[in-house]
């Protein structure tokens, strides 16, 4: 026993999930693959940190609620390897992010 937790998924929410991933936005794409994904955050965190990838669950419910979203390089890494936890293809939910958003830093100067 592997200890892996699987989620049967219906052809609509695979279609949902596919358009998700395919046009986002990234949040509502995130917490589609997670919830097809059957996996709770702290579940998540623990495979990330087996990966040897350290999220916060704040960070991780930030990402799917809209809040904030992957910027550095720490945690476009994370990214990667969610994306690979989730079992969606690589790099879909990356390329949803689009350009780093302007801190307040860079707008003063």
């Amino acid at each position: 026993m592997t200890g892996q937790r699987t989620r049967t998924i219906d052809r609509g929410e695979q279609a949902e999930l596919s358009r998700l991933l395919a046009a986002g936005p990234f949040d509502v794409a995130l917490r589609a693959a997670i919830r097809a994904r059957g996996l709770g955050l702290e579940r998540i965190r623990y495979r990330l940190r087996g990966r040897g990838t350290t999220v916060s669950l704040a960070t991780l419910s930030h990402w799917q609620s809209g809040r904030c979203r992957p910027e550095r390089p720490e945690s476009l890494e994370a990214l990667r390897n969610l994306e690979d936890i989730l079992n969606v293809p690589d790099g879909s939910l990356s390329k949803l992010l689009g350009p780093p958003r302007r801190t307040r830093f860079h707008a003063l100067n």
